[in-house]
């Protein structure tokens, strides 16, 4: 399975390249408009990195607690620090930044970025793990919505899976909103 997931990132990261270089339309909009349904809610989302679709407008928007994802240590959940725009940043590794200070937060709102999904609400993340075991534990405690945020560019016929794998509960791209049964 690791060999299949690692030729379908591949295919994805020169599907979402192209797709960045496009421009994301009204995705961000879109995003901001569902979410404003969750006004109040904990929120995380993700500081963008390379071609991923940029969430910042929405996660601006948001009314009520923002946090981004923290990588701990490998192998682990994510956790999420409390994040606002010009907040003093430092290295998260992975290269991605988060917040140098700032108030834990459980999201009950997940931003979830992506490198593929499919038709069933599957994603195909960067391959440590850390969205599926995050979305595990949330939803161990609690109603937890993953929302994908991605190109229309990026949806692949068929993610690989496997049992670890959590699905989202919808994806949000630059057509519009879709909702997996």
């Amino acid at each position: 399975m690791t060999d299949v997931k690692s030729l379908a990132r591949k295919a994805a990261y020169a599907a979402r390249k192209e797709a960045f270089a496009r421009g994301q339309g009204q995705a961000a909009e879109i995003l901001a408009d569902f979410l404003a349904g969750h006004a109040g809610v904990a929120l995380s989302g993700y500081l963008p990195i390379r071609t991923e679709i940029d969430p910042l407008p929405a996660m601006i928007a948001h009314r009520g607690p923002v946090g981004v994802p923290v990588i701990p240590a490998p192998a682990t959940p994510l956790k999420f620090r409390e994040w606002s725009p010009g907040c003093a940043m430092e290295d998260g590794g992975f290269g991605t930044q988060v917040p140098a200070e700032g108030a834990w937060i459980e999201p009950a709102v997940l931003i979830v970025p992506l490198l593929a999904f499919d038709a069933r609400g599957y994603r195909l993340g960067y391959g440590g793990g850390f969205y599926d075991r995050t979305l595990q534990l949330l939803r161990s405690k609690r109603p937890t919505l993953a929302v994908g945020f991605a190109f229309a560019a990026q949806e692949v016929d068929e993610v690989p899976i496997d049992a670890f794998d959590q699905r989202l509960d919808l994806i949000i791209t630059d057509e519009g909103l879709r909702e997996f049964a």
